[in-house]
């Protein structure tokens, strides 16, 4: 079977197409990320095909100015995916992550292959209706989704013989906008255990809370901030990490203030495993989260965690047991979660250890990998 991927920038595409490599169904995968990003990621040069030439820049300079980033955005994709479409080898089946695939899948349909759309999130649609819900809320302006990327992606949808997504959340947005059960496959994403594993020693002298990923309205920031707010501990901790959104600046300039939280900033991926492996929690209170990578990462560190129902969390851990799952939108059970943990020493350190035996039990990126080799192979048959 010959497979071809295509993404924007890198995200779990390239984990697939490892285990696409390792079945020797790897085509080539496309990347609007430059060569010299990609070359540690374990693949042969000649499978890598990018086309850097308007994400590289955007990456690197993207405009606050709302009209200019999402024209910016849009052309980014639909370049990409023409780039893919004129490029496309000979295949079986292409799959391109979504929002960048339409006319590349196009192109493969017409030459007999199969086309996957690979969505890592919930329906467009109701991706935009819960941000601009969540940021009315905080009363903050939101520009919206693009309308053009919004039409791109739903003929996507139409257009691909099968959607892809990693988590039950995910799956239940498509189907309630009216998208076939059929066309959809259910395929929760791996963690990287030669990346992420406890490799320093939590301290029971500070009870150490953690946030990885945007520091931005989407990923429920304001939500955790009240609910840290509310744990009676002397010796509590927060640490952000991560890249700050502009419309974020006013509430961080708040937690800067405070004698009890460190605002880090982006943080390099090879070290955050020693952070994850330093905290008690990571607490990740996304109000949108297709599914989220950190909370694998982090119980793979030995790490409990906190996750709202809007993370893909259900299709991760078992609440109660290796973390603890809570109602999107809800500071006060956040708070009582961690209350919870700060209070009992004994309770963190079983859940940590049933956190790293379930993210074992997944084989690294295997499962997926057998997985999505697994709906490859059935759509191409069919």
């Amino acid at each position: 079977m010959k497979i071809v991927l295509s993404t924007i920038g890198k995200f779990h595409s390239f984990d697939l197409a490892r285990q696409l490599h390792k079945r020797s169904a790897l085509t080539s995968i496309y990347s609007g990320y430059p060569w010299f990003k990609l070359k540690g990621e374990g693949l042969p040069k000649g499978s890598v095909k990018t086309f850097p030439y308007l994400h590289a820049p955007y990456m690197r300079f993207a405009p606050n100015f709302a009209p200019i980033r999402l024209l910016w955005e849009w052309q980014d994709r639909f370049w990409f995916d023409q780039f893919v479409a004129r490029n496309l080898p000979s295949c079986d089946l292409f799959c391109g992550l979504s929002g960048s695939g339409l006319h590349t899948g196009r192109v493969a349909k017409s030459r007999g292959a199969k086309y996957i759309c690979d969505r890592g999130s919930t329906h467009i649609r109701v991706q935009d209706r819960i941000l601009k819900d969540e940021y009315d809320r905080q009363g903050i302006s939101f520009p919206g989704i693009d309308p053009r990327i919004i039409e791109r992606e739903e003929a996507e949808y139409e257009e691909a013989d099968v959607i892809t997504v990693p988590s039950t959340f995910a799956f239940r947005s498509f189907v309630d906008s009216g998208v076939s059960e059929l066309k959809m496959r259910l395929v929760p994403y791996g963690v990287d255990l030669n990346a992420f594993y406890s490799c320093t020693p939590r301290s029971k002298g500070e009870f150490r809370v953690l946030f990885v990923g945007g520091v931005t309205v989407r990923k429920g920031i304001h939500y955790l901030l009240e609910a840290f707010e509310q744990v009676q501990s002397g010796n509590k901790h927060l640490t952000l990490v991560g890249s700050i959104s502009p419309e974020m600046d006013t509430i961080v300039a708040s937690a800067r203030d405070c004698e009890h939280i460190t605002v880090a900033g982006h943080m390099r991926q090879d070290r955050l495993k020693e952070i994850m492996s330093a905290s008690d929690v990571l607490v990740l209170p996304s109000v949108e989260d297709g599914f989220g990578l950190v909370l694998a990462q982090a119980m793979a560190c030995g790490c409990p965690v906190i996750a709202s129902e809007n993370t893909g969390a259900q299709d991760l851990f078992e609440d109660g047991k290796e973390g603890f799952i809570v109602p999107s939108y809800d500071a006060d059970a956040i708070a009582d979660r961690l209350q919870r943990l700060a209070d009992d020493f004994e309770l963190r350190e079983r859940m940590s250890l049933a956190a790293f035996e379930r993210v074992k039990s997944l084989g690294g990126w295997d499962q997926y990998g057998e997985r999505m080799y697994e709906v490859f192979t059935e759509s191409v048959r069919s």
